[in-house]
């Protein structure tokens, strides 16, 4: 899987997630404490976002950071 896939299914489980728990985007990007603009670019798969940021978003969706990266293929490298 390319590095733009890993992020596009990361950034798809996030917006799942955070649709089935009722938020808006803008409303979990300010639960979240992101600005909606970059918070969206993530849910997008447009950002390469820090473990760091998976693990706050986790934690505002009272899940756990293995919810949103178990399974996801690993990343090819072009070699």
């Amino acid at each position: 899987m390319s590095k733009q896939n890993v992020l596009k299914e990361l950034g798809e489980r996030i917006r799942n997630e955070r649709k089935a728990q009722g938020f808006s985007q803008e409303g979990f990007a300010h639960v979240a404490n992101l600005d909606r603009s970059y918070y969206g670019s993530i849910e997008r798969g447009e950002r390469n976002i820090t473990f760091y940021t998976i693990c706050e978003i986790a934690e505002k969706l009272n899940r756990d950071v293995a919810f949103f990266c178990q399974d996801i293929p690993p990343i090819k490298s072009g070699k």
